[in-house]
């Protein structure tokens, strides 16, 4: 018997999700958007840490929080980590 990875069971929820958009199953499709983010880490909110003076408006600060490419592979890094 082994045991299930992180990356199986995001496959096994993206396929859960397949078949929901084409069963035109949207609570089902987003059941397994929302446990996949939960998984993942991407329901909870981040903290970071910014300048107040590079920070202009904010727009700046969202663009800024967007751009960051490091933060989905930190999230999903902590969440392999953690399951």
């Amino acid at each position: 018997m082994t045991r299930l990875t992180l990356d199986d069971l995001l496959d096994q929820l993206e396929q859960a999700r397949q078949i929901a958009i084409d069963d035109r199953k949207p609570s089902a499709m987003i059941q397994a958007t929302a446990t996949m983010a939960k998984l993942t880490g991407l329901d909870k909110p981040v903290v970071k840490d910014v300048h107040a003076d590079d920070i202009q408006t904010i727009s700046d600060l969202m663009n800024e929080l967007a751009n960051d490419e490091q933060l989905l592979t930190q999230r999903i890094s902590h969440a392999k980590d953690e399951y």
